[in-house]
């Protein structure tokens, strides 16, 4: 099973279906996985911003991944 996989267990459906109290439900979890990915993105901005300039590679290595997928998501510039 992937992390991906498990998040969606844990977190639950967030697509909703037209029916008021399973979109109600479907909501919330929605604003749960919203303020996940907002955390995720926030940690990996933080590697793009202060190790991108490292001298050690394999900071520097991480910090241009974490940039490079930031720009490829339309993040970043």
């Amino acid at each position: 099973m992937e992390i991906y996989d498990v998040v969606k267990k844990l977190v639950g459906e967030i697509e909703p279906v037209g029916e008021t109290y399973t979109d109600n439900a479907r909501f919330e979890n929605l604003k749960v996985m919203t303020d996940l990915v907002e955390k995720l993105l926030t940690d990996i901005a933080d590697v793009a911003t202060y190790e991108k300039d490292r001298h050690e590679y394999s900071r520097k290595r991480a910090g241009e991944f974490a940039d490079k997928f930031l720009r490829s998501v339309g993040i970043s510039e």
